[in-house]
């Protein structure tokens, strides 16, 4: 059995809970460790019992930097106790700089880089940006894998700009269901004036969409509903929770558990809201959210935005709604007259598709970790990894702190 040591920089998201399912469902064991967000308590996550490397905060990078700098000089002592893993899957650039002292305390284990998202830090052209992309191709130099969930990542940055060299894995944002039940999407009635809902589901991060959605919704008086569910990040909002009790078409209704409950929350609505302004002109240009394959997974139709990579692969599927720009008028035009034979086409050419391109099972699963598997080093190599690394050692901070002084906003 493959034993991963999986870091990760927050171990309240979601995201973190799906790959630990989708790793044991291939077949292998895990340790996790990572950060605590805010109040977040630890609790097991898949019967596996987080080790705690300390508390960051959101939209506090400087105080990041120090925490990795912590959780690196106390990595030793905190990983006593855990099995030597075959392979260290990173998440985010902070645990690629812990995975190396973490390969070093056990002796040369490989290391997986897993960057679902990319910064807009690390995309600045000035000394900040520069000092980040050098950090990491630092940190990135001895990983024998970059894990990363959208083709257009791989042309537009880690070509292009980051400086690793390790083989690319692309692995898509897709639904996990790991019973073997084939289910097709569910049929869809409306009843005659039922207002169209949209659902914004996720991490719910974007002020400008929620400035969009409000506008959308006053001025469509009552034909359109948006329905959030998620983790709201309170530090891009002003009232996040005030404003949203002042609007009469948005209502928010909390956490939800990935996958469990997404048939339930995606049957309730209509559309998927698959923009993401924020990281305008950079991520928010090439992600495949989540939220696209959950929609289409669940038969919510995608609403997307040209010149997007989700409005790429909606097209290229025949799917979704797509808006030439982020205009109010544009949106409210594009649903006007919008009506049950504007919703029939686009949903056929979904259920012609079928569950298959939305989902990943224990098959894919199990790729999936034999893919990290074929990391795994001869003990020769092993050994002269490991000297190479425990010469090289150098906490992020060190690399970075006295060039970089800004805000992760």
């Amino acid at each position: 059995m493959l034993r991963v040591l999986y870091l990760v920089h927050d171990l309240s998201d979601p995201a973190v809970r799906r790959r630990v399912l989708m790793l044991q469902a291939g077949g292998a064991s895990v340790t996790l460790a990572g950060f605590r967000r805010g109040e977040n308590r630890l609790a097991a996550i898949e019967g596996v019992m987080p080790i705690d490397l300390g508390v960051t905060g959101d939209a506090r990078f400087a105080q990041r930097l120090v925490a990795v700098a912590a959780a690196a000089m106390t990595l030793p002592r905190k990983l006593a106790g855990a099995p030597k893993p075959d392979v260290i899957l990173a998440r985010n650039l902070e645990m690629l700089a812990v995975a190396g002292r973490a390969s070093a305390r056990f002796g040369a284990v490989p290391i997986v880089y897993e960057c679902l998202d990319i910064h807009r830090l690390l995309l600045r052209d000035d000394m900040v940006g520069r000092a980040l992309r050098g950090a990491e191709r630092h940190f990135g130099r001895k990983a024998g894998l970059v894990v990363t969930s959208s083709p257009a990542f791989v042309t537009h940055y880690f070509k292009p700009l980051s400086g690793i060299h390790a083989p690319i894995h692309l692995l898509e944002n897709q639904v996990l269901e790991l019973d073997g039940v084939e289910t097709g999407l569910p049929a869809r009635t409306r009843p005659a004036g039922k207002p169209w809902r949209i659902g914004w589901f996720g991490a719910i991060r974007c002020r400008k969409s929620l400035d969009l959605l409000s506008a959308f919704t006053r001025q469509m008086e009552g034909r359109f509903e948006v329905v959030l569910r998620g983790r709201p990040a309170y530090s891009e909002f002003d009232d996040f929770d005030g404003r949203i009790a002042r609007e009469p078409h948005i209502r928010f209704e909390g956490a939800y558990r990935n996958p469990e409950d997404l048939s339930t929350i995606y049957g309730e609505v209509d559309f998927t809201w698959a923009i993401d302004f924020f990281e305008e002109g950079q991520n928010s240009l090439w992600l495949l959210p989540n939220r696209l394959y959950e929609g289409c997974r669940h038969g919510a139709l995608p609403i997307v935005l040209d010149g997007t990579e989700t409005a790429r692969l909606a097209r290229e599927r025949g799917i979704g709604i797509a808006l030439a720009n982020d205009r109010l008028e544009t949106l409210v035009n594009r649903f006007a007259s919008f009506d049950g034979d504007s919703y029939r086409a686009p949903y056929a050419n979904l259920l012609k598709l079928g569950t298959r391109p939305w989902i990943l099972d224990r098959a894919d699963c199990a790729a999936f970790v034999q893919r990290l598997a074929a990391l795994r080093q001869p003990v020769g190599q092993a050994v002269e990894r490991a000297t190479e690394q425990a010469a090289a050692l150098t906490p992020l901070p060190s690399l970075i702190a006295n060039k970089v002084d800004c805000h992760d906003r």
